[in-house]
């Protein structure tokens, strides 16, 4: 008997960062007509995305990977696991003592999950897209660093 597994296809910095950016316009679209979840789901997932890009960056062409605890982590949901891999946890953590924005909006952002997509009730759409997209969103931010 034969499966029919798909190999994981090898996502480049680039498709990470347009994912970034369209989940994001998808979002706020779902905001505007008030489906709630799936404009939550989706503005976290494009915080994953514009993540995965920053890890992406720090990676180079024939570079085998440095071991299965760092694989392990690139491949995972969660956000703040996620920010650590890429290097910006620090960078993080520093520029929020100074910018208060910053702060409410990674207070928002940071505890998405991925099984959020299977919740129907409870999470607020509008906040999370307006914490990922506005002037001083959490996608604005890692835009600068990736």
């Amino acid at each position: 008997m034969s499966t029919n597994r798909r190999s994981p296809r090898i996502m480049m910095r680039k498709e990470f960062r347009r994912l970034a950016l369209l989940r994001a316009d998808e979002a706020g679209i779902l905001a505007k007509s008030h489906k709630e979840q799936g404009a939550y789901y989706l503005a976290g997932y494009s915080i994953k995305c514009a993540l995965k890009a920053c890890i992406a960056k720090k990676t180079r062409r024939h570079q085998f990977p440095l071991g299965r605890d760092y694989v392990t982590k690139v491949y995972d949901h969660n956000l703040q696991e996620l920010l650590k891999v890429a290097d910006l946890q620090t960078i993080l953590e520093n520029e929020i003592r100074t910018n208060r924005a910053l702060e409410i909006n990674w207070g928002v952002v940071k505890d998405w999950h991925v099984e959020s997509r299977y919740e129907l009730t409870g999470r607020n759409g509008t906040d999370m897209v307006k914490a990922v997209t506005a002037r001083v969103g959490v996608l604005q931010w890692i835009k600068r660093h990736w």
